[in-house]
């Protein structure tokens, strides 16, 4: 888990990235703040598309960002939505591609009342498909010949 000031200085940074999305179509503007390893912060903001199929997500692009850099170690994402009285949880496409890179990971989202709220990405994401599943799958066909 992050110190406090650390995590109120991340979900800040998320919602100063949430100013820069693009929604014109939901109007649901989400800022992500990804911090890496080595302590530099990645952001990213949501970018809609009037093929909603095609619209990336603040955390992808955070990712996105930060894997452009050369960086693959993460220690926390925080994600603010439009309104703090409300959390903004990744979806589960996002909660798949956070944990391709950090199955560890903590994520930071408001808690009306509390300030913010710390939770770890495998209880959003519980047995994760991942690396070491394709891992066994080659491991039992190999054995089976």
């Amino acid at each position: 888990m992050l110190e406090q000031s650390e995590a109120e200085a991340l979900l800040e940074e998320a919602r100063q990235a949430g100013g820069s999305a693009y929604a014109p179509y939901s109007g649901f503007h989400v800022g992500a703040a990804l911090l890496d390893a080595g302590g530099s912060v990645h952001t990213g903001a949501n970018v809609e598309n009037a093929s909603y199929g095609l619209s990336t997500c603040a955390e992808r692009a955070a990712v996105a960002c930060a894997v452009g850099q050369g960086v693959r170690e993460f220690r926390a994402i925080a994600v603010a939505g439009p309104d703090d009285r409300e959390p903004c949880l990744p979806c589960g496409s996002c909660r798949q591609i956070l944990h391709e890179f950090a199955p560890d990971l903590v994520v930071v989202v408001t808690a009306p009342g509390h300030g913010f709220r710390e939770i770890p990405l495998s209880d959003l994401l519980p047995d994760a498909f991942g690396a070491d599943t394709l891992a066994q799958s080659r491991h039992r066909e190999e054995e089976s010949g």
